[in-house]
């Protein structure tokens, strides 16, 4: 578990100073988001949550056991009902917050939050031509998380451990074969058909799948999100060459950066490393201090297994318990939240923490982080501790949603890291996973 209440306080008390910052909202423009985690298209996502709304107006309709906790807790904590219903009262009502860009109306209230996440539990993501079909929860909060209310409930303690139970709730369903009524060849919603097809066009090349079985094969929605490359198709850079270090995820470039400090300031606008936070305060933290991070993101429609990096001894692995819909409070209303604050989540949300004891002394320990975003319910860390592992090896893998990950190496260790022509940031494109990423100088 985190440290400090997950730096409740001192995050608390940054909120509220500058909570000044939310009186005028940002002007959120049509732009789609660029970071392909979460749906590029604002309309989608909010169609998805009105017509779930519409399913669920009955106020007599018994909530699920796990939400109706929810419910209790947010109604019997009075900390708690005040931030569930400010946050939803501080969402401005004006243009483009009173309605979503189709004209339907923005959950206004917690109970209807709670109405609609029930419906969800009971529903896999359907496809549609925009890069993210598994948040429907994120579209319930999405302009509450960049609330004052929303930036302070969001890092509570009691409430992430409610969201785990539920979106552990769901990963029940998404895990049974009641959630494959999605892996059809619908032209529109299904995983196998034409929209789908434009958008992965490679798929049967790709992944390990059988066309001629009811559902391609697959048991579960998550069997088919989990799914693996076909033999070669992602082959190992260099495999007896230790000095080149692979891709971990099929990910993105998102940032580069060096001489990275034990602590600093993460939640402020250019969101720096933390690495004692990162790490949620590990005994090896130390030895990373000055070093460099690496960070990358998966798109929804993105292979979501992690590789090693380098060819190593597992000396440590951690399950860091975190938040699920937090986001920086620098970065205001973010019409795809927390798009925006991948730097920021990397020190509070759900996370996996790996650290290899790579066979290129060169290189010696290092550290892999994977990290959840939103609905992403589960990180699954799949190797023992004393484990070797050659470099391509898997490690572990996502669930149920698109994610960001770090590699995180010593400063000793000189690389030159090779991002295919590309400038790390939310414009670029995904680098093959077990493809070179960075050599040893």
């Amino acid at each position: 578990m985190m440290k400090s209440k997950w730096f409740f306080t001192g995050l608390l008390a940054f909120i509220l100073a500058t909570s000044v910052a939310w009186a005028e909202p940002p002007e959120v423009t049509a732009t789609p988001p660029s970071g392909a985690w979460l749906r590029a298209d604002q309309h989608a996502l909010q169609d998805f949550r009105h017509r779930v709304s519409l399913q669920t107006h009955d106020d007599s309709k018994p909530l699920l056991p796990v939400i109706e906790e929810f419910k209790v807790m947010i109604e019997n904590d009075p900390e708690l009902f005040m931030s569930f219903t400010q946050m939803f009262d501080q969402i401005p009502r004006t243009a483009p917050y009173l309605e979503d860009p189709v004209g339907h109306p923005q959950v206004r209230d917690y109970r209807e939050m709670l109405r609609v996440m029930n419906q969800v539990l009971t529903q896999a993501p359907e496809f549609n031509q925009t890069d993210l079909v598994g948040f429907p929860i994120n579209a319930i909060v999405n302009w509450a998380m960049g609330t004052p209310a929303g930036a302070s409930a969001f890092l509570n303690e009691k409430v992430n451990r409610q969201l785990k139970k539920i979106l552990n709730q769901w990963a029940v369903f998404l895990r049974s074969p009641d959630s494959r009524t999605v892996l059809t060849n619908d032209p529109k919603t299904g995983w196998f058909g034409r929209d789908a097809r434009l958008a992965m066009p490679t798929f049967d090349k790709d992944f390990e799948s059988n066309p001629s079985l009811p559902y391609h094969g697959f048991v579960s929605w998550d069997d088919f999100f989990t799914r693996s490359f076909r033999e070669n198709r992602r082959p190992v850079a260099s495999p007896t060459d230790d000095r080149v270090i692979a891709n971990a995820c099929e990910s993105a470039p998102y940032r580069l950066a060096k001489n990275v400090q034990l602590r600093d300031q993460f939640w402020i606008k250019d969101q720096p490393y933390s690495l004692s936070h990162m790490m949620a305060g590990d005994p090896l933290v130390e030895q990373f201090a000055g070093g460099t991070v690496y960070q990358a993101f998966l798109s929804a429609l993105s292979y979501h297994r992690w590789h090693s990096p380098v060819s190593g001894r597992i000396v440590k692995t951690r399950l860091i318990d975190g938040s699920y819909y937090a986001q920086t409070p620098a970065v205001g209303f973010d019409p795809a939240g927390p798009n925006e604050s991948q730097g920021y989540i990397t020190q509070v949300a759900s996370r996996a923490l790996v650290f290899i004891e790579a066979d290129n002394s060169e290189i010696g320990l290092m550290a892999v982080m994977f990290v959840g975003m939103a609905e992403v319910s589960s990180n699954e860390i799949t190797v023992y501790e004393g484990q070797h592992v050659k470099k391509g090896d898997q490690l572990g893998m996502f669930h149920f949603g698109g994610s960001t990950h770090t590699l995180i190496f010593r400063p000793q260790v000189n690389l030159d890291f090779d991002l295919h022509g590309q400038t790390p940031g939310l414009n670029s494109k995904n680098i093959p996973v077990r493809a070179q990423i960075a050599k040893v100088r």
